[in-house]
């Protein structure tokens, strides 16, 4: 694209041709999808959001789901993964109960998530966003952050318009949707993708970004869940607005390190960097039961399947987990959480499994639970997991067949060997 074209006060996100002010459609292609700003070709962080990812590689996938209410989630007792905007617009929204879900879209389709698929989409995405800057901080497998700062003279045009090329390829070449927040700091730009979703492109510059706040609820601010909320309410705090004229040491006195975050954030002032490659924290499986589950026997069958999943994910990753933590919650919604540090790092399923099995033991008193998960925190590289034990034999052959399975499966498929635990005819 000429140089020249860049000192146009905006463009057109299909053909991506400059536009100048006030045009409504574009002159070129006819487009209304024009984006101007002050601040547009100054801004060089961006937080890129798939739209309703899972449901949107589905309809990618059945071109007959195209027009249909879209859930993805587990059964009548499980939660809703994603949701579509079809069904949105019924009010379905994620995390929302599975029944509550249905309820309120009885005719939406639900399909079971396939994330082996989802996180192969997702890879495809994000390959596309390493080509455009080494600055790439995923942040789930359908988000990231992006500093697209020194890239100009690389893509011959600036980070907005780069941006806005790449959505148009993700869109072309995968075939689904991505919305865009370009901003000067992480927090306004994860707000600004927000904003117009699907098919998204809003800009928050640092000149507006006090008054854009200040009449936002306190809940949009970065770590400001249901329980502060309620406390800020309670305190007479509703909006951002309120807070900005409030001075950090009060905020810090009231509410802690979280007062200082609040009062920096509630400013526009956020100083975290595009960190690339920030490892992950922990590796878990969990799953809601059709109905709820008290006897241990039943509960292990699922702890045992989950603790394979977590091994397989964290051997492809090549790490391993030197905290193993029980997840349980119970039929009355109340959760339960359990760890054990091990002596040395593991990705084993077995030494997964059996130190979820010994947490486990403490909480089967006759409660019903209505989920179970299991997982591994404190990761470390896994040169340094699992050495032999010198002193429990059955530990080593267990780890010996284990690694045999683990090649039957690459070769022929992850079901080709089952345990006596997770043996089809065993599960509740």
């Amino acid at each position: 694209m000429p140089a020249s074209d860049h000192s146009s006060p905006g463009f057109c996100r299909d053909c991506l041709k400059g536009q100048p002010e006030g045009l409504r459609r574009c002159r070129a292609c006819g487009s209304p999808r024009l984006v101007y700003h002050p601040e547009l070709y100054d801004l060089t962080l961006a937080h890129v959001d798939c739209d309703a990812f899972y449901a949107a590689v589905e309809k990618r996938d059945n071109p007959d789901l195209v027009d249909k209410p879209v859930i993805i989630g587990g059964g009548k007792r499980g939660v809703v993964s994603t949701a579509c905007y079809v069904a949105r617009i019924h009010g379905v929204r994620s995390a929302m109960p599975m029944f509550k879900a249905l309820e309120a879209c009885p005719q939406a389709i639900v399909i079971k998530p396939d994330m082996e698929k989802y996180v192969r989409v997702g890879r495809e995405v994000r390959a596309i966003m390493e080509e455009l800057t080494p600055l790439v901080q995923p942040i789930s497998i359908d988000e990231a952050f992006l500093e697209l700062r020194g890239t100009e003279l690389l893509h011959h045009e600036p980070p907005a318009r780069v941006l806005a090329r790449f959505a148009r390829r993700v869109e072309q070449e995968i075939g689904i949707t991505i919305s865009v927040g370009l901003s000067y700091c992480k927090f306004l730009a994860k707000v600004a993708s927000d904003l117009q979703k699907p098919r998204g492109f809003s800009v928050i510059g640092a000149a507006e970004a006090v008054a854009f706040l200040a009449d936002k609820p306190v809940s949009l601010i970065w770590g400001v869940g249901k329980a502060l909320a309620t406390t800020l309410q309670a305190d007479g705090i509703r909006t951002i607005g309120q807070l900005q004229v409030m001075n950090e040491p009060d905020l810090m006195r009231r509410y802690g390190v979280m007062g200082q975050r609040l009062a920096r954030l509630s400013r526009g002032i956020d100083d975290r960097t595009v960190h690339p490659n920030d490892p992950a924290k922990s590796v878990s499986a969990e799953t809601t039961f059709f109905e709820d589950i008290s006897k241990p026997e039943d509960l292990i069958v699922h702890l045992r399947e989950l603790s394979e999943k977590v091994a397989w994910r964290l051997k492809r990753q090549g790490i391993a987990g030197h905290t193993v933590v029980l997840k349980l919650k119970t039929a009355d919604f109340k959760s339960r959480t359990r760890n054990r540090r091990l002596d040395d790092p593991t990705q084993l399923a077995d030494r997964i499994f059996r130190t979820g099995m010994a947490l486990l033991e403490k909480e089967t008193d006759g409660t019903r639970f209505r989920l179970i998960g299991i997982g591994v925190s404190d990761l470390r590289d896994a040169a340094t997991a699992d050495p032999p034990d010198l002193v429990d034999a059955q530990a080593t052959r267990r780890a010996a067949a284990e690694a045999a399975m683990d090649k039957l499966r690459d070769k022929f498929g992850k079901g080709t060997v089952q345990t006596g635990y997770t043996f089809p005819s065993k599960r509740p």
